[in-house]
């Protein structure tokens, strides 16, 4: 196992890194040399095999538990895992939920408890990371994992569609009133990606065919890893209220056309 550095560099804390696009976060930009908090929702084995992979590149990780639908107090996770830490420089906002119901079946607890996850929860996370990052005095790095449904909506959707529009303007706002202070915001809009949620953990996304998305294939949890790694980068200081969608051209054909198109006759004039 690799020695464990003592003091402090750079600092991300990624929620929801227990798997899937988390995990690939956290563990690429361990590699770019950041250490990192990791939390968890139910899978503390899994948020623990996340650190192991973090601190196998030489970089230190702290773990804690995190339910965005107990806020505002869970909110208060990040000064936890800051104060271990030493310091953040980047928070990515990954941890999500969803629901397949549709308009007229969705009860209010399941819209109230999917808004909280993925609207308001980054919201007050990222309240605790920016006034974190502007005390520090030295800027900071907000990624917001989104959705192509943050640009287009989805049929049994609702309380997800709407929590990630919204999530993509609320980080529109951020960028524009924490620009004074050094912290770039953007969000990164994933199509379907080979992750737990999709039900294709540890699948080769090259071997499922998808004749609707151009670009044949689900994507790769590291191939969202890596627009997130360069945006929380000294690459990417010049880049902020910006939407980057990882998506094989999902949202050229629409999202519904994507996942359901079962042949390539689109392809031809």
């Amino acid at each position: 196992m690799a020695v464990t550095p003592v003091g402090t560099g750079r600092v991300a804390v990624v929620t929801g890194s227990d798997s899937g696009i988390g995990r690939a976060t956290a563990v690429r930009l361990a590699a770019d040399g950041l250490d990192v908090g990791i939390t968890y929702h139910g899978d503390r084995q899994g948020a623990e095999a996340t650190a192991e992979e973090v601190r196998r590149h030489g970089r230190r990780a702290e773990v804690s538990r995190l339910d965005l639908t107990a806020l505002p107090a869970a909110a208060e996770v990040l000064d936890e895992l800051v104060d271990r830490l030493g310091r953040v420089d980047v928070l990515v906002n990954n941890a999500g939920t969803g629901t397949m119901t549709a308009f007229l079946e969705m009860d209010l607890a399941t819209m109230r408890d999917v808004i909280d996850v993925d609207l308001v929860g980054p919201f007050l996370c990222s309240q605790h990371a920016a006034r974190r990052m502007i005390a520090q005095g030295d800027g900071g790095r907000i990624v917001n994992v989104t959705s192509v449904h943050e640009h287009q909506p989805r049929v049994g959707a609702a309380p997800y569609c709407a929590a990630k529009g919204g999530l993509g303007l609320l980080t529109q706002v951020m960028a524009l009133e924490l620009a004074e202070h050094g912290i770039t915001v953007n969000a990164v809009a994933p199509g379907e990606i080979a992750t737990p949620m999709t039900g294709q953990e540890d699948q080769d996304p090259r071997s499922e065919p998808r004749p609707g998305i151009p670009l044949r294939r689900p994507g790769d949890a590291r191939e969202v890893a890596a627009v997130i790694a360069f945006l929380a980068g000294p690459e990417a200081a010049y880049v902020t209220g910006a939407s980057w969608p990882v998506d094989g051209g999902m949202l050229r054909m629409g999202p519904m056309a994507g996942s359901h198109l079962r042949d390539d006759a689109w392809r031809r004039p």
